[in-house]
């Protein structure tokens, strides 16, 4: 809960401050981080847009409050994003997938959008020219860390404090899908590797 429900937190109350009526993009939202930012934008209000790599994760995403889901592998996500919002774009997208997913999170946010990477699960963004940021729309891009936010102890309090809340309330849970033992850990990065994985999975000595 502590990591994935930290960095949900500084990204949608600290990053980008989501409110009722945004609407976002999240990209993996059957994945640990995802689960937990779909259900917590959700409760702020938001339309959220999922992206996932299969079926199951699917009707996953939306069990947890996607409003839309799309399957990033199939070409031009951010097609089905411009028609989901009437050809608008969205407020933000929180993006830790990288490489194959930064052209179309670029191209699916509307003008003075923010782009909010958290993670290259698919490789690093490449180097690329910062104008293009002024061609699609006066973007705003950034990757922020969880470390930076947590330098304070004040920080530390108020955003545990933020989580457990939300979490106590009912209104994000924290979901756990695979228990394997530690001794079958190279299981668990086989898993992962093959995107096999939704939630957390949690290694038991």
């Amino acid at each position: 809960m502590m990591l994935k429900g930290l960095t949900a937190q500084y990204l949608l109350r600290r990053t980008f401050r989501v409110e009722a009526g945004h609407t976002v993009l999240v990209h993996a939202a059957a994945g640990g981080v995802g689960l937990i930012l779909t259900q917590w934008a959700k409760h702020l209000g938001a339309t959220v847009i999922g992206t996932v790599g299969s079926p199951e994760k699917a009707r996953l995403a939306r069990a947890n409050g996607a409003d839309h889901v799309i399957d990033y592998s199939s070409s031009g996500f951010a097609d089905h994003v411009r028609e989901i919002t009437k050809g608008e774009g969205v407020d933000v997208v929180y993006d830790g997938i990288g490489k194959t997913t930064f052209e179309g999170s670029l191209d699916s946010l509307r003008p003075f959008g923010h782009f909010v990477s958290f993670g290259a699960a698919s490789g690093p963004i490449p180097p690329f020219d910062i104008t293009t940021l002024a061609i699609k729309g006066s973007l705003y891009a950034t990757w922020p860390l969880l470390p930076a936010h947590l330098a304070r102890r004040e920080d530390v309090l108020a955003m545990s404090k933020d989580l457990f809340d939300v979490v106590a309330s009912g209104a994000v849970k924290i979901p756990v899908h695979a228990r394997l033992p530690l001794s079958e850990a190279a299981e668990a990065h086989r898993r992962l590797e093959g995107r096999r994985t939704t939630g957390a999975m949690v290694l038991l000595p």
